[in-house]
């Protein structure tokens, strides 16, 4: 549920620090997850990320 979510705010265009902040986690934190998240959805950008179809079709 977390990497869904952070997922979803990188999409949107946040940064890993506003993200930190809003989960009361450190930044670096958040770029582990985002690390997860690109080795799982086959993806090495923020903008893949964005673009990503299992992003933008669930609302």
């Amino acid at each position: 549920m977390q990497e869904l979510y952070i997922a979803r705010e990188v999409a949107t265009g946040a940064t890993s620090q506003e993200i930190a902040t809003r989960l009361f986690l450190s930044p670096r934190t958040i770029e582990a997850h985002l690390r997860n998240i690109f080795r799982k959805l086959g993806i090495t950008s923020r903008r893949q990320l964005r673009d990503h179809p299992s992003l933008t079709s669930e609302s």
